[in-house]
């Protein structure tokens, strides 16, 4: 198990098969795919092939999302970190998005934005990025809150996935004088 960091109240680090049930627990809750399409996953199988793509995007890309761990629990909370984004997104692709997704019993205690803080600092320092991107969609005043509390700056209004989105980035620049 590599652990990528550790927060005040958080482990870090990659996704393993083992945490199977955890992301069928979040992914399996509508309420979690609110403004993720209102698809939720309907058997565990489909969390599997989720956690075999992101480890293979270990390899392939270097980086991907990483699993949360609360520390005085041991809970999966979900997961964080970056992604490589395939698709092209107000006009870019292949950049770097800070994402984050917590089982509903998690949410509210400020594990998202503690990880997202946590990512930041990781990808300017250990990646070198020079920008970083994420997107909300545009009722999704939580993880707006969040990604305004890092430090990202809200842009322009952005397709993506069939629906209305925020876009939001940060540059190395403006991270350093945060």
């Amino acid at each position: 198990m590599k652990i990528i960091m550790e927060t005040e109240r958080l482990i870090i680090r990659e996704i393993l098969p083992e945490d199977l049930e955890g992301f069928f627990e979040m992914d399996s809750n509508p309420k979690v795919h609110i403004y993720l399409g209102n698809n939720p996953l309907t058997n565990i199988e489909q969390s599997q092939k989720m956690i075999e793509k992101v480890r293979q995007r270990y390899v392939d890309d270097g980086i991907s999302r990483w699993t949360m761990i609360e520390k005085a629990t041991g809970d999966f909370i979900g997961w964080t970190g970056f992604t490589k984004m395939e698709e092209t997104i107000n006009n870019r692709t292949g950049y770097h998005d800070l994402g984050y997704r917590l089982v509903e019993k998690h949410w509210g205690k400020g594990y998202a934005t503690e990880s997202a803080i946590a990512s930041l600092d990781y990808g300017f320092t250990k990646l070198n990025l020079e920008n970083i991107y994420a997107v909300a969609a545009i009722g999704n005043t939580a993880s707006i809150n969040v990604l305004e509390k890092s430090g990202l700056k809200k842009g322009e209004i952005v397709e993506a996935w069939g629906h209305d989105h925020y876009w939001f980035q940060l540059s190395k620049k403006d991270w350093m004088k945060l």
